[in-house]
């Protein structure tokens, strides 16, 4: 029966500039390999977003927001003379990056809102050029919206709304995360252990139970993690997805290979789900030239999900 084994690969691995690779099946580690022979704390990039997607799932949970159709009006100061335009705006538009605002491919007025003195004031600057709810655009402005949503409605900061609820509880080891005037970055800017992340894939995998306890509700593991806009299913290569709330969504008909979803992050990094095959990777790679990530995900695709899948079938027969 053909398994994984990652140290095989390891010359591959370093020419792709991988740092570390996790595979889990049902819940326990697979194959692990890091390219210091240890695991390190490192930028998970933008698979922040999706972080952050758990943490309103457990806010909701808790009672600290009352449904994902709130406009974000509830939350945000902003210039009364555009009430009317973002009242439309609900925080699920800016989960699945459909705010309506003008906000170039891709994610590019992003250094511009990260360098302004006020970076929700940045935002509220931008039209609204379609109708929240119908266009996609890679947002990270809007990700950081929602850290600063979370902020107001729990009164702590999402690193420590996500302390509390998450990270403690999963006994995470160490985790940074970026901070500006009170808020963490929404988009980006958290720093963890490869193995800690995997948990939270873990997490998703059990519906959202650790052990004897149900830190995320299936209802939110389920509704966030499908498929809610086409999102960037047609980009090539063919390294994102359609999206969901703040996780990126491949369909097997996408991937050729199994139906799962994602967190992605600059340069390949990756946090994917198939449940299908009870399957959680983790990959760090260091960033080099951003088509380079299509490295991580011909891993993915062409040398760990075909020797799990392998094994799943003839486990059938």
């Amino acid at each position: 029966m053909k398994r994984l084994n990652l140290e095989a690969l390891s010359g591959q691995l370093k020419e792709w500039k991988m740092k570390s690779v996790i595979v889990l099946e049902g819940g326990q580690v697979a194959s692990e390999w890091y390219d210091l022979n240890k695991d390190t704390i490192g930028p998970l990039y933008s698979c922040t977003k999706s972080v952050l997607s758990a943490l309103f799932g457990i806010a909701l949970d808790k009672g600290y927001l009352n449904s994902v159709d709130q406009p974000i009006t509830d939350y945000l100061q902003h210039p009364p003379e555009i009430r009317g335009a973002l009242s439309k705006i609900q925080v699920k538009h800016l989960l699945t990056m459909t705010p309506g605002f003008d906000w170039p491919d891709f994610d590019k007025p992003y250094k511009t809102f990260r360098a302004a003195v006020d970076p929700t004031g940045f935002m509220f600057e931008q039209p609204i050029i379609s109708d929240p709810g119908t266009a996609f655009t890679y947002n990270s402005g809007g990700s950081h919206l929602l850290s600063v949503i979370l902020t107001k409605a729990t009164g702590m900061t999402a690193l420590q709304f996500a302390k509390d609820n998450l990270f403690e509880p999963l006994q995470f080891r160490r985790v940074r995360w970026m901070e500006r005037d009170g808020v963490n970055e929404g988009g980006t800017g958290m720093n963890l252990y490869a193995r800690d992340l995997a948990k939270i894939g873990v997490l998703y995998a059990q519906n959202g139970r650790w052990g004897s306890e149900q830190l995320l509700s299936p209802t939110w593991v389920q509704q966030s993690t499908k498929l809610h806009h086409r999102g960037l299913l047609q980009y090539e290569p063919p390294i994102y997805g359609g999206y969901g709330y703040h996780w990126w969504h491949s369909p097997e008909s996408h991937n050729g290979h199994t139906d799962c979803y994602f967190a992605f992050g600059h340069g390949g990094q990756y946090l994917l789900i198939s449940p299908q095959l009870d399957l959680v990777i983790v990959i760090r790679k260091q960033v080099t030239k951003r088509n380079d990530a299509i490295f991580s995900r011909r891993l993915i695709f062409e040398h760990i999900v075909p020797a799990f899948k392998e094994t799943s079938e003839v486990l059938k027969h």
